[in-house]
């Protein structure tokens, strides 16, 4: 096997044992990051080039190493993120512009997105922001919030790449270079200089690989065999050659793109012992252009499909390519761009998915697989029998797909395809639908009609019984009604079905029937006005999808002063102190360590059950497994196994699903993975398995004391108001989904019982502890290092303590070095995340909407342990009121002890579940008073200085100066009045707007958590090395420490050196959480460099002054030492001054609602922060809306990857996201450091009441009630649910005490 690897040449392997490229990879190139495994993520993209002999051209596309086998790049060139540029060798534009424009945060995600655009200008070098945008749609990020990634790729656009808001092709509120001045202030836009980025040149990329050519235009190849170790991989050169081996080997899977293969083995457990790879047959790459449609190879890339395709629509009339322009408008969300480019035409046909967006179009349009065996060739229509895989309608096993046959449509005929997905792109569809309907000529009578739908059943299903009795029907009303009815009948969800959504997804099969019957009519009129009628005014919006638009914004800012020293870097937007390696690859992560010799794998074996006694383990199976070298159970464990109420190993019962029992130590990950299936536990259930919150309000189970505040005279207020309304609300968990899973290293030493951990945490400190408990060693024997992380968001404070004891456990056992990963799957099953929120609420208030009283409770799904869960309560409880004076409150919380996964810390710490009730009772007033939200809010915010319900005094003047500006900027009374028309002309998509305000409080009410240390040398030649107890999360932390240094030290800030978090130089570190990383590290850094030694680096000779202290004998390194905010909470006496200072902040946000499916589109944003929070908004908004955790009723998790987990993508973010920072006064922090990093999640919850205000609007105009449950999050489901219509009230409806659902929530 030949195949070329950047800055590698060529390889040449004969056998090949990893089948994935990732895992193939040479251990020096860890810059494809590995993640998910699926595809779904694309930190592991990578470019592939192939050769075409005939063409003589070279066509480069993005994949998934994940999913690429390594023998399918036979005779291609694979590009990884070093081949294109390193800090080493050159870095190239497009690594350059995404560090500098602020594109990377973590780095884990940034060499896929490096890969995404450099392959895009590979084939488009000035490409569209379009391009731009579609490149990086199979890209995750959970950091930045993507606008500035797009942002610089937008660099290389000819187009403008800012805002063209005024058409001038200039930012609109750009007044003086970037600057504009108000009457206070000078704020600024311009996060980077353009004119430092080296220009992208083309003809300097690399050449594909000469040999690789002439391998490719050799008259003579042959058969390729590769062999495994369990597998044979064959690669046929010929027609014939591909024939004779289906016919010897018919269950052999072809491989071509792997998008289905893959998948099914890694996470199916599929196994073959042949595939057959047929990429380079020239009779599977035809196109073939004839009067009645046109023919494409099998082996086409469903993007070389969708280039086809748009080709024929513009050479053909538009009345022949109706099936065309439907297939394409679904080939733009299928998917990512790198699984569109791998996943190809013959693959996806004959593999006829469930919720396939193209079969039921295909069907719809009459298409026709040609096939071919030894036998000879037939033509298999493909038509809902095939995609229903009846045998009769199927390919043979030794049959191969060929091609695929799309007959050009009628003059009479329309087709079109429907879907709606959880996000509009890379989402498998909630339903889809391919429709088509054929008209006697110059009539509007149906000579034929076509009805497939998919993701309702096992495979897609067509409607025939309801075409054929629809058949000489007239397109009118009556024919719609009985369509609906009939269409319901024949397709049956059961109640049970896998999936769920079973009412909503009835709903969404004639919602769909409907928006195609009015597309259809909108068609007839425009065939002939006179005799066929337009659909109503107001049913026009519901014709097309919500759009899909570059996303464009502005970020302003407070400008440095120009009097401030030049060196002097502080103010300044500085690029993240590892962007350019994190853009390069050439940032280091735990996995990314070189493998240690003698080092093994680890594996985890779990729970399947929720509450059960362990009846037995029998592992003689996985030790016998090649490559096993021991199982670990809890009687491995030479110190405790259950510390601070967090069980390591499961020993005789377990807790909940997920929890680890043992795990299996192997000579690599593949041979661990294997043998832990082999592990075979039996268990006897033990009743009650408590999963929701209301079980465990019922079997009074909790996990901690109730929390209280109150102020005032709840009960005398209540008698004394003109209203008293009560509610209830539920919020459901998130995941953290952090693009680097859980990992860790232990490497056990030589003498004295030492253990070093190279371990992702937010927490060492936390880690050293659990290890040293489960070792029954001393702290000072571990020392845990932490380099970076790849995102944390709170799941990496308190989940690597256990995680890491389990894995030095296992390292202790063994003698040997273990390295730990969880795979995404492990990782969202056992590490769980955000607390799941029941809020109940009571309120009084006045006629003019003056809230007098409030008595609220929330109760949490804590899962199975202690872990943070008290803690969390506290910070509910603390900051239940949010932006409102109410003079008369109430709040009660309790964690609610269940059998699920304990879940932790998470970004905001309970502040965005907690302050959604709140802003759902100011909306349940608002509608009792007949007022605006935005009203009640304005009525109820603290006005002066005041004291909170837990009696701390604090000034809301910057509040609301935020809430003030937030209005004015966003221009929201006109915005509101402008979408008061669009909805009242409008009746199938409606428009809404809210502003909510924020006050969140920074830090923790326990003084000692807000301490910080902090460890400098300098050295003779005047360098400075830096180290302090913080975590590098991706939030800049070192580059914000370096900025103190540089300052302090009134030294450039490249001599300064920061070296990584360990708990062997910085001791007892608090975690690196609430916000508050650089507020008490950077004051510990200033209290150092404020040291004695310092008075000798403040003149102009630096060098010369170190030389100076070192000759009179002083001490060129000091510890510095800062003892934290001096905070304290009394929860006996309800009162305290639990946090230093606040952050304050509003957002305005406006949607699109389409009321028909559910999907929604954020159009704008406008933000009044006094801190920058982008990325954490965005997180925000994929909580309270698209982000939906799914637990079985009996506690098992489904969502455990990207296929079943949706968090945004680069579509998903606002058309125009506007930011302002408005200027910090905060004396208490260092240089008015605010903390930043949590309180930006709340405000994309201006996103869920924007919807909920749409939904109302639609609810009022159908004359349902304006008070409905807010809750959240606001999916697709659920806003179409809210949307009562004649449709909803068609389906059928089951009986719940006749079945069990697939799922259940657990708030």
């Amino acid at each position: 096997m030949l195949f070329g690897i950047s800055s590698q040449g060529c390889n040449n392997q004969s056998g090949v044992s990893q089948f994935s490229l990732t895992l193939f990879l040479p251990v020096h190139l860890t810059g494809t990051k590995y993640s998910c495994g699926g595809g779904g993520c694309g930190a592991c993209t990578v470019m592939i080039s192939r050769y075409n002999p005939e063409s003589k051209k070279i066509y480069h596309y993005p994949a998934t190493a994940c999913l690429v086998p390594v023998c399918s790049l036979h005779g291609a060139a694979v590009t990884t993120v070093e081949g294109v540029g390193s800090i080493k060798r050159r870095i190239h534009p497009v690594q350059e512009r995404l560090a500098k424009c602020h594109g990377t945060q973590c780095g884990f995600c940034s060499p896929g997105m490096v890969m995404s655009i450099y392959t895009l200008l590979r084939n488009h070098p000035e490409p569209t922001p379009d391009q731009i945008t579609e490149a990086l749609g199979g890209n995750l990020c959970r950091c930045t919030g993507y606008r500035p990634i797009v942002e610089s790729g937008k660099t290389f656009s000819p187009e403008s790449s800012v805002c063209q808001m005024k058409g001038s092709g200039k930012c609109c509120m750009d007044l003086d270079e970037g600057c504009s001045e108000s009457t206070k202030e000078r704020m600024c836009t311009k996060l980077y200089n353009e004119d430092e980025f080296q220009p992208l040149d083309p003809s300097q990329e690399p050449i594909f690989p000469p040999e690789l050519i002439r391998m490719a235009e050799d008259p003579h190849k042959r058969r390729l065999t590769f062999q495994g170790e369990r597998t044979i991989w064959i690669m046929p050169v010929t027609l014939n050659d591909l024939l004779e081996l289906k016919a010897s080997y018919p269950e052999a899977p072809l491989v071509m793109g792997n998008t289905a293969v893959g998948p099914g083995m890694k996470f199916n457990n599929e196994f073959h012992p042949v595939f057959i790879s047929p990429l380079g047959l020239p009779e599977l790459n035809l196109v073939d252009t004839a009067n009645s449609g046109v023919t494409i190879g099998a082996r086409h890339s469903l993007a070389q499909m969708k280039d086809i395709l748009h080709s024929l629509t513009l050479e053909q009339p538009k009345e022949k390519t109706k099936t065309h322009q439907a297939l394409l408008k679904h080939l733009r969300t299928l998917a990512g761009p790198q699984i569109r480019n791998m996943a190809t035409l013959g693959g996806h046909v004959v593999s006829r998915p469930d919720f396939s967006d193209l079969n039921p179009i295909l069907a719809a349009g009459n298409a026709t697989i040609n096939v071919i065996s030894k036998e000879g060739q037939r033509q298999i229509p493909l038509n809902g029998p095939f995609l229903e895989r009846l045998p009769e309608a199927s390919l043979k096993p030794e049959e191969v797909a060929l091609s695929v046959f799309i007959p050009y449509s009628g003059q009479w005929q329309y087709v079109s395809g429907l879907r709606l997905a959880q996000r509009q792109e890379n989402a498998f569809a909630i339903v889809n639908a391919g429709m088509s309907v054929e008209f006697e000529e110059g009539t509007n009578t149906i000579k034929d009609l076509q009805m497939l739908f998919g993701s309702v059943a096992p495979t897609v299903v067509s409607a025939s019984q309801t075409c054929k009795q629809l058949i000489g029907r007239q397109w009118d009303d009556q024919m719609l009604s009985d369509a609906c009815q009939l269409v319901l009948e024949e397709i049956r969800i059961p109640p049970d079905a896998e999936g769920g959504m079973v009412e909503y997804r009835r709903t969404l099969i004639i919602s769909l029937l409907f928006k195609f019957y009015l597309k259809v009519r909108r068609w007839l009129s425009e065939m002939d006005p006179q005799k066929f009628p337009d659909i109503p005014e107001k049913f026009v919006s519901a014709l097309d999808d919500l759009p899909i638009e570059t996303p464009q914004g502005i970020q302003m800012f407070q400008c440095v002063d120009p009097n401030q020293p030049e060196q002097d870097p502080v103010g300044h937007p500085i690029m993240h102190q590892s962007g350019i390696k994190h853009a390069t690859g050439e940032a280091k992560f735990v996995d990314d360590m070189p493998r240690i010799n003698q080092e093994l794998c680890l594996t985890v074996v779990t729970s399947t059950r929720a509450h059960a006694k362990i009846t037995s383990i029998d592992v003689s199976e996985a030790l016998a497994y090649p490559g096993v070298v021991d199982v670990i159970t809890a009687e491995d464990v030479p110190g405790d196994n259950n510390h601070s109420g967090e069980i390591f190993y499961a020993q005789n019962e377990v807790i909940c699903v997920g929890q680890i029992i043992c795990t299996v130590a192997a000579d690599t990950y593949i041979h661990a993975k294997e043998a832990a299936k082999r592990v075979k536990i039996t268990y006897d259930d033990i009743e009650p398995a408590i999963i929701t919150i209301e079980q465990a309000l019922e079997h009074n189970s909790f996990l901690s004391s109730e929390k209280k505040i109150e102020q005032g005279n709840v009960d005398y207020a209540f008698k004394h108001v003109d209203h008293i309304i009560e509610g209830e609300i539920h919020v459901e968990g998130q995941e953290h989904f952090y693009m680097e899973t859980q990992t860790i290293l232990a490497i056990p030493q030589t003498e004295d019982k030492e253990m070093v951990l190279h371990v992702g945490t937010q927490f060492p400190t936390h880690v050293q502890e659990y290890v040293s408990a489960a070792l029954k060693v001393p702290r000072n024997r571990i020392a845990c290092q932490m380099k970076r992380t790849g995102g944390a968001f709170g799941g990496k404070v308190t989940k690597p303590a256990l995680l890491g004891a389990v894995c030095a456990v296992a390292a202790h056992k063994t003698g040997r070095p273990i390295r730990f990963i969880l795979d995404r799957s492990n990782d969202m099953l056992i590490t769980a995340g955000r607390h799941p929120l029941l809020g109940k609420y009571k309120i009084g208030f006045m006629n003019n909407g003056k809230i007098k009283a409030a008595d609220v409770e929330y109760y949490t799904n804590g899962g199975c342990t202690p872990d943070e869960s008290e803690m969390v309560i506290e910070f509910i409880v603390l900051k239940s009121e949010n932006a409102y004076h109410i003079p008369n409150f109430r709040c009660r919380g309790r964690a609610c002890k269940t059998n699920l996964p304990s879940n932790t810390a998470f970004r905001g710490f309970g502040f965005p579940q907690a302050t959604v009730v709140v802003e759902a009772y100011i909306a349940a007033v608002a509608s009792k008073c007949n007022l605006l939200p935005e009203e009640i809010r304005e009525i109820n915010m603290y006005k002066q200085i005041s004291k909170t319900a837990y009696k701390q005094t604090f000034n809301p003047e910057p509040l609301r100066r935020c809430w003030k500006e937030c209005l004015q900027k966003s221009s929201f009374f006109a915005r509101k009045q402008a979408a008061e028309e669009f909805n009242k002309n409008n009746y199938w998509k409606k428009k809404g707007l809210a502003v909510v305000p924020m006050k969140f409080s920074v830090a923790v009410p326990m003084a000692f958590y807000n301490q910080a240390a902090a460890l400098v040398h300098i050295f003779l030649d005047g360098s400075v090395l830096l180290t302090h107890g913080g975590c590098e999360l991706g939030q800049g932390l070192h580059t914000k420490m370096i900025q103190v240094a540089s300052r302090e030290l009134n030294i450039p800030k490249s001599y300064v050196h920061l070296v990584e978090t360990s708990t062997v130089t910085v001791p007892n570190a608090v975690f690196t959480a609430g916000s508050m990383g650089a507020d008490i590290n950077g004051k510990a850094v200033q209290v150092l460099l404020s040291l004695p030694i310092n008075f000798y680096f403040f003149e102009t000779n630096h060098l010369f002054q170190v030389k100076k202290a070192f000759e009179e004998s002083i001490s060129l390194s000091a510890t510095g030492y800062f003892k934290g905010y001096q905070t304290n909470m009394d929860w006996e006496k309800e009162e305290g001054d639990p946090y230093p200072y606040y952050v304050y902040g509003a957002a305005c946000s406006e949607v699109e609602v389409d009321c028909l499916t559910g999907a929604h589109k954020v159009e704008r944003c406008f933000n009044q922060f006094d801190l920058p929070v982008e990325g954490a908004f965005i997180q925000g908004m994929g909580f309270y809306t698209i982000e939906e955790l799914k637990y079985s009723p009996k506690g098992v998790l489904y969502s455990r990857g990207p296929d079943d987990y949706k968090i945004p993508t680069v579509t998903e973010i606002p058309e125009e996201f506007y930011v302002t920072m408005v200027r910090s006064r905060n004396p208490i922090a260092i240089y008015s450091s605010k903390g930043l990093g949590e309180a930006g999640m709340f405000l994309g919850s201006s996103v869920l009441f924007a919807i909920y205000d749409a939904v109302t609007t639609a609810r009022k105009e159908r004359g349902l009630s304006d008070i409905f449950p807010l809750n959240s999050p606001a999916t697709p489901e659920v806003i179409r649910m809210a949307c009562k219509d004649q449709f909803t009230d068609m389906i059928p409806r089951d009986d719940p005490s006749t079945f069990t659902p697939w799922s259940i929530h657990v708030s």
